[in-house]
């Protein structure tokens, strides 16, 4: 990912000063949540988040490198699928276990509270294809983990994973040795 326009670079950072806010104790007791909705419910801000993460999928002269890409459920569909567009590239949703309709891939893999398992359709990614991930949060790393895994199921390789937030105090990036990590902030 190359540098950011200073302009959408500015908006960015004012975008998640002023639109991002802490919830405490959610989901359980001891977990700082990020809600992004106040984020997502401004255009503007919206719009500098998705041209920042969509340049994780461009080379540095702006040319497309990625074929797919990914979001994780939930939150990374919202971001996930205007990046997609963004890039012209199609968008594929990983699920939790038993939302798919047809033959999939699952993953079980530990969160920062509990554990889950993810399930891509088996033909979502085609053998070959370049493939950026997307996620509003890099906390632990094990969802961008068990999703790497997934897509290299179905023979496609992980460009690279964009997320809104980088929680700096969890070891998401050691966890996913050799791939690049794009992240708007850092907490």
């Amino acid at each position: 990912m190359g540098e950011l326009a200073p302009a959408v670079r500015a908006e960015v950072d004012r975008a998640l000063a002023a639109c991002v806010t802490d919830v405490p104790d959610y989901p359980q007791p001891g977990v700082l949540f990020k809600d992004i909705t106040p984020l997502l419910a401004d255009h503007d801000a919206f719009t500098a988040v998705v041209t920042a993460l969509a340049s994780a999928g461009r080379d540095d002269d702006g040319t497309v490198i990625v074929d797919k890409v990914v979001g994780m459920e939930a939150r990374g569909f919202i971001l996930a699928a205007p990046v997609a567009l963004a890039l012209g590239a199609g968008f594929v949703p990983v699920r939790k276990a038993g939302k798919l309709p047809r033959a999939t891939h699952a993953v079980s893999y530990a969160l920062e509270y509990g554990e889950a398992t993810l399930e891509i359709h088996q033909d979502a990614v085609a053998p070959g294809e370049r493939v950026l991930l997307v996620d509003d949060v890099l906390a632990t790393g094990g969802t961008v983990a068990a999703t790497r895994e997934l897509v290299e199921s179905c023979g496609g390789t992980v460009h690279a994973v964009a997320v809104l937030m980088e929680l700096s105090f969890l070891p998401g990036r050691e966890t996913n040795p050799g791939l690049t990590v794009a992240a708007l902030g850092t907490v």
